[in-house]
């Protein structure tokens, strides 16, 4: 099985937690991404300052390579929602490994959306 790391840092897997084996998957270079747009919704006043609220409004999936034969990609969680149903080869990291300060240091185990 072939993955494919498509989010701009490496993925620690770490299935028996901080004590066990760990899997380095490298970034693959490209990044998949949702297309965004901001539009201003309101505003708030702050001492004096205005401050815009907005709303985001995701589009489609950009750096998505179609589907190949023994291949997953390894995407956000905001991508594997927006082609939730349609594609069974995107992955999300599951089950965050944390260090002693709390830091996310790695992820148990895979996912899908």
């Amino acid at each position: 099985m072939k993955i494919v790391n498509l989010t701009p840092h490496s993925i620690n897997l770490m299935p028996n937690g901080a004590d066990g084996t760990e899997i380095i998957i490298p970034p693959s270079g490209t990044v998949a991404r949702c297309a965004t747009n901001r539009v201003q919704v309101g505003t708030v006043d702050i001492d004096g300052v205005t401050i815009s609220i907005n709303r985001t409004q995701f589009g489609e999936v950009e750096g998505l390579p179609d589907p190949q034969p023994d291949t997953v990609y390894i995407v956000s969680s905001l991508v594997a929602q927006a082609v939730k149903g349609q594609r069974v080869d995107v992955l999300i990291v599951d089950d965050a490994v944390r260090d002693d300060q709390g830091r996310i240091i790695g992820a148990r185990a895979l996912a899908r959306t």
